[in-house]
């Protein structure tokens, strides 16, 4: 062999090798890449706002501090910290992220004394103003609202019921003598819809509460009329309570400013041992043309950041 034929020959082995370890590293790519950028990020598509539920993932197992939280939201890709009181929004701003909808100010359970009951008015009125105040001053869309539980005093289920009629009229007068306050600050007031059958957990069913018919619920906002009273649809409360849940958000789409995620029954993880379809769910919040936010807002029952991680991008769609 010649040799300019020798210097050929080893060129084209080298050639040949080099082939075989591009070969080899591009065969690899298509499982170890992909793996690695989702665990970088779980909102890929972006096409509806995520929130996490600050309350959940602070009373679970690890009990994450807001600034946690705040790290996790962001690593996750979701745009919100939600049911952070006032005084912690300068953590949600050092994030770079908002508070979706804020608490109504109401010490205890906020959802037992709401604008159902006259005894109530003063205190409810005077403290969801404020919310709303500082929610104009941040630039943060809502405040959330309750209807409140039946018993003609909160705390005591002896005390006799309200009828639906009288708990309607009184939400009604009620939501008037703030909703003009509202609409001069340019921020929505969202009332929740609750479910009232699962007495196994207090944060997974409210036993007494009043607002757990969705069409109730959906006439008092309608008979007020004010772009800025919305309906809080909670899909998880919805299923308990109703189901049907794709009708459901088509009867409302003129009144939904905000949404709740859990899975049923339990309020746990978007999960397969849940029956709630979350991709069907989402594309009809889509449909709808809904531009506002999605807080996931389940209890852990495993490994907190997995269940979020999962439950993000299920509704990623």
């Amino acid at each position: 062999m010649s040799e300019s034929s020798l210097e050929i020959s080893m060129n084209r082995r080298r050639l040949l090798r080099k082939v075989a370890a591009v070969s080899a590293a591009a065969a690899l790519t298509p499982f170890a890449a992909p793996a690695l950028a989702e665990e970088k990020k779980a909102v890929v598509h972006g096409r509806i706002k995520q929130s996490l539920v600050y309350w959940c993932f602070n009373a679970a197992g690890d009990k994450w501090d807001l600034d946690t939280m705040c790290r996790h939201a962001r690593a996750l890709g979701c745009v919100s910290v939600e049911l952070v009181e006032p005084g912690q929004w300068a953590t949600l701003k050092k994030h770079g992220l908002v508070c979706a909808i804020a608490p109504n100010g109401m010490p205890g359970a906020p959802y037992m004394k709401g604008f159902n009951n006259p005894r109530y008015h003063e205190e409810v009125i005077s403290r969801t103003k404020k919310v709303i105040d500082a929610c104009a001053d941040a630039g943060f869309p809502a405040v959330i609202a309750f209807a409140g539980f039946q018993w003609r005093d909160a705390d005591d289920p002896k005390s006799g019921a309200l009828t639906r009629e009288e708990g309607a009229a009184n939400c009604v007068k009620g939501l008037k003598q703030v909703v003009g306050y509202a609409e001069k600050k340019k921020v929505n007031i969202c009332l929740e819809h609750l479910n009232s059958r699962d007495n196994s957990h207090p944060m997974k069913g409210h036993p007494g509460y009043q607002g757990d018919d969705l069409d109730w619920v959906a006439g008092i906002l309608r008979t007020v009329g004010s772009p800025r009273l919305r309906l809080l649809f909670d899909i998880y409360h919805v299923q308990v309570m109703h189901g049907d849940l794709i009708r459901r958000i088509e009867q409302n789409k003129d009144l939904i400013g905000h949404v709740h995620t859990a899975g049923n029954p339990g309020r746990g993880e978007l999960d397969e041992k849940q029956e709630i379809h979350y991709p069907a769910v989402i594309r009809k919040l889509l449909d709808i043309n809904y531009t506002g936010y999605l807080g996931q807002e389940f209890i852990p029952t495993r490994n907190p950041l997995e269940g979020l991680r999962q439950a993000v991008r299920l509704c990623d769609v």
